[in-house]
């Protein structure tokens, strides 16, 4: 299984669509080629997304909740015990990497790739990449 970070973005693209990419590396999730890593920071915003007027029709609520409830399953829980602030642009999506590199991460997958990719600081063997891009790397 390859450790990635799952980032908020792409669990509603994911659940807002019919296929795709995003789509494709929940259900990779969910047959256990991917390990996703989370941590507090991490599933509070994916708790707050679940309440954002965002969603389409493709998925109900309850669907929703089941599908994120089946990634926590699947996934491992990393502490964090140093933060490595400021990296990012946006602070606000430095929890990211801080998670990536605690747990081991081969990836951060996200659609926001370019504010991801211009860190400071750089982990050899953690990339940034957009869903399409975790496919092709880790097929």
């Amino acid at each position: 299984m390859v450790p990635v970070v799952i980032d908020t973005n792409v669990i509603v693209a994911g659940l807002r669509s019919g296929g795709g990419a995003s789509r494709q590396v929940l259900r990779r999730v969910l047959a256990g080629s991917y390990l996703p890593l989370f941590s507090n920071a991490l599933w509070l915003e994916y708790e707050d997304v679940m309440g954002r007027p965002v969603w389409g029709e493709e998925t109900s609520h309850e669907e929703r909740v089941q599908v994120v409830g089946a990634l926590a399953a699947a996934g491992r829980w990393v502490k964090i015990y140093y933060g490595w602030r400021p990296n990012l642009r946006d602070p606000g999506d430095d929890y990211l990497i801080e998670l990536a590199v605690a747990g081991g991460a081969r990836a951060v997958i996200t659609h926001n790739v370019r504010d991801l990719r211009r860190a400071e600081l750089r982990w050899p063997g953690c990339a940034v990449l957009t869903p399409a891009e975790c496919l092709e790397s880790f097929a």
